[in-house]
């Protein structure tokens, strides 16, 4: 497992096999991933520490520990840590192809497009 850092926190991969891959994501405060959807594989996320909200498609869901998502191949997403302390989710991915190449970005905080 290695650490992976972003502008907006870091990531581990805990599990991959052919079809899913597990990692835990941390958000530092006040930021946000990209707007984004995937092509090849849709996500379930589970927040497990932090507050703060989700884009999902035209929705907007506010989160906290526990909290529950499925993303579906295509859709539009993000998370938005607006708190004064870090955001901790696990993110599933489940799909034919899973790799950071399967990102399609909206916006982007970072310009990373």
């Amino acid at each position: 497992m290695s650490l992976t850092v972003r502008p907006w926190g870091t990531f581990e991969t805990l599990h991959a096999r052919d079809n899913y891959l597990i990692k835990r994501i941390v958000v530092h405060s006040k930021h946000r991933l990209s707007l984004q959807s995937h092509e090849c594989r849709a996500e379930h996320w589970v927040v497990v520490k932090g507050h703060g909200t989700i884009i999902l498609g035209e929705d907007e869901i506010v989160c906290g520990p526990n909290t529950q998502v499925f993303i579906p191949k295509k859709t539009t997403h993000r998370i938005i840590n607006s708190s004064d302390n870090e955001l901790v989710f696990v993110e599933v991915q489940v799909g034919n192809f899973l790799s950071e190449d399967d990102i399609v970005r909206y916006e982007d905080d970072y310009a990373r497009m």
